[in-house]
């Protein structure tokens, strides 16, 4: 297989070979194709989560009126039952 890369791409690969760190331009591409495939899949495992957790919230109910003063009197609140 041939492939053709863009100047800069093709000197980066000419770097990481002369850096020791692979032994040809294959192997670069290799690495660089798992490493494409990992994030692939991590992309791949977000959004499911993402969507899970939006079935979650919309198999929750119906949304409540949220006051953010409410929500710090509340916190405060057990905040010092806790100290008490």
């Amino acid at each position: 297989m041939n492939v053709n890369l863009t100047p800069q791409l093709e000197e980066l690969v000419r770097a990481k070979v002369a850096s020791g760190m692979y032994t040809s331009a294959s192997e670069v591409v290799r690495e660089a194709l798992r490493l494409m495939d990992e994030q692939d899949r991590l992309r791949a495992a977000k959004l499911e989560q993402l969507r899970e957790d939006v079935r979650q919230g919309l198999a929750s109910g119906a949304s409540q009126p949220w006051s953010a003063s409410t929500m710090k009197s509340e916190a405060r609140a057990r905040r010092v039952r806790k100290t008490a």
